[in-house]
């Protein structure tokens, strides 16, 4: 952890007010070559307490005409992926046809706002939030730590192979396709068939799950196959487009 100490900063071993992540900080060293041309550093983080767990941070250098960031995820032997809402998002049932919608409504602007694209497009904003997700993981969208904001670019991604290749995401369209879902009660509960085992679900607030995975990560790193699969059922049942997978996907999967 870093935190302020003056005008530079101090290392700590764990987390205080105000203090930064900043977890296995020889990654630093993609910035050394750029120091010398530097004009100040700013570094980004979450608010964090006493008993915080890793989070990631982001490092900006400012340079002449340009800023360059370095984001850290909380471990150095763990990626994005998966990580926080982006599974949710990217199991919307109306993502696809949403994130071609605001995709056409973006127009290279340097600084993309939620309202202005809620208001231009018809979409609630939480479905506007859902389609930016999609187009971030496809590269067409980036976030400006500095700015506070999404802006608009491309990169060559396929945001296709992007669900495709997350483990979790696919196998929650499996679970839901193969009918492993039981809503319980109120649709507060539900228990999941996977496998030889069943696990059971609680949905308020985060969720939780009895599975090894939630055991272990606590939500830390996004939802589980079998809680994702849950709000996808769950979604569905609501009538809720925002949190239903795509029927198409589940059946070529």
């Amino acid at each position: 952890w870093a935190v302020p100490a003056g005008r530079s900063l101090r290392l700590t071993a764990r987390p205080l007010p105000g203090a930064v992540c900043l977890p296995g900080p020889d990654r630093l060293q993609a910035l050394t070559r750029l120091l010398r041309h530097a004009l100040a550093l700013r570094v980004y983080g979450p608010a964090v307490h006493a008993r915080s767990s890793a989070v990631s941070s982001a490092w900006e250098i400012e340079l002449p005409g340009m800023r360059l960031t370095l984001t850290l995820s909380p471990d150095p032997a763990r990626g994005f992926s998966g990580e926080g809402a982006v599974l949710t998002g990217l199991a919307a049932d109306s993502g696809a046809a949403d994130a071609d919608l605001i995709s056409a409504l973006l127009a290279w602007e340097p600084r993309v706002e939620v309202g202005e694209l809620a208001a231009r497009s018809g979409l609630a904003a939480d479905r506007v939030r859902a389609a930016l997700v999609r187009l971030g993981t496809g590269g067409r969208i980036g976030y400006d730590v500095a700015e506070a904001a999404y802006y608009h670019r491309e990169l060559p991604y396929d945001t296709g192979s992007v669900e495709r290749m997350n483990p979790r995401l696919r196998d929650a369209h499996a679970l839901v396709a193969a009918g492993a879902v039981t809503l319980t009660g109120t649709g507060e509960s539900a228990t999941v068939r996977s496998g030889e085992n069943t696990y059971g679900l609680r949905l308020a607030g985060a969720g939780s799950c009895t599975c090894q995975w939630w055991a272990e990560y606590r939500g830390g790193r996004g939802p589980c196959k079998h809680l994702l699969a849950t709000q996808i059922v769950r979604g569905r049942a609501a009538g809720d487009p925002t949190t239903t997978a795509p029927a198409a996907q589940e059946a070529n999967r």
